[in-house]
């Protein structure tokens, strides 16, 4: 697998935070680096801070829904990150995601899905985008949604086996899914996100 590409992110100009020091810590894999700044508080008092980001890049991840069999696409695969944190077998059940390596969200979220589960996305649709962990990582996850039919499947997904990949697609009713949640087999939290918006706004209207 290529090494990921390490952007440089600049910082916003600002009247309440001064750059004081970064200080990279390690450039492995991905980034983590050391920040040391002043950040002027609400009554205008100055605090020196110090924070660690670790930058990995911004990401995108989608939904896949059928209206008329009112069913979603996920995945399932192990994640190591929850299996050193106490998930027994380390498997998460997810909607597709990846990062976008430089490529537009769009572009990178249709390659992410068919090298996942096969589908070829038709017309994928931006829902909205958010900070996953803010407290630490800088990564911005684009969330999509995309209709798709059995038609649409071009190959068998699986993910990426240079890479140590080996995704199990499930086809699942969004009712199923829904209680998943609630019953702790789904755990992730970008999917946990787009399911409860299909549920909220329905697939009819998705």
């Amino acid at each position: 697998m290529p090494r990921p590409h390490h952007r440089e992110i600049p910082l916003p100009a600002s009247d309440r935070v001064r750059i004081v020091e970064q200080r990279v810590l390690a450039d492995d894999w991905f980034v983590l680096k050391k920040t040391s700044f002043d950040y002027r508080h609400s009554n205008g008092s100055w605090q020196r801070l110090h924070r660690e980001t670790y930058d990995r890049g911004d990401g995108a991840a989608l939904l896949l829904f059928n209206r008329t069999r009112d069913t979603v696409v996920l995945t399932r695969q192990f994640r190591f990150p929850a299996f050193a944190n106490g998930l027994a077998d380390g498997m998460l059940v997810e909607a597709c995601a990846g990062l976008l390596d430089d490529e537009d969200p769009h572009a990178a979220i249709r390659r992410e899905v068919q090298e996942e589960t096969g589908f070829a996305v038709r017309m994928p649709r931006k829902i909205f985008e958010a900070f996953m962990s803010p407290g630490s990582v800088t990564e911005r996850l684009h969330f999509f949604v995309a209709e798709y039919e059995a038609d649409d499947r071009v190959g068998g997904g699986g993910g990426n086996a240079s890479e140590g990949e080996d995704i199990e697609v499930l086809e699942l009713p969004l009712a199923r899914a829904m209680a998943m949640i609630g019953a702790g087999e789904i755990q992730d939290g970008k999917t946990i996100m787009l399911l409860q918006h299909a549920a909220l706004v329905g697939l009819d209207r998705l």
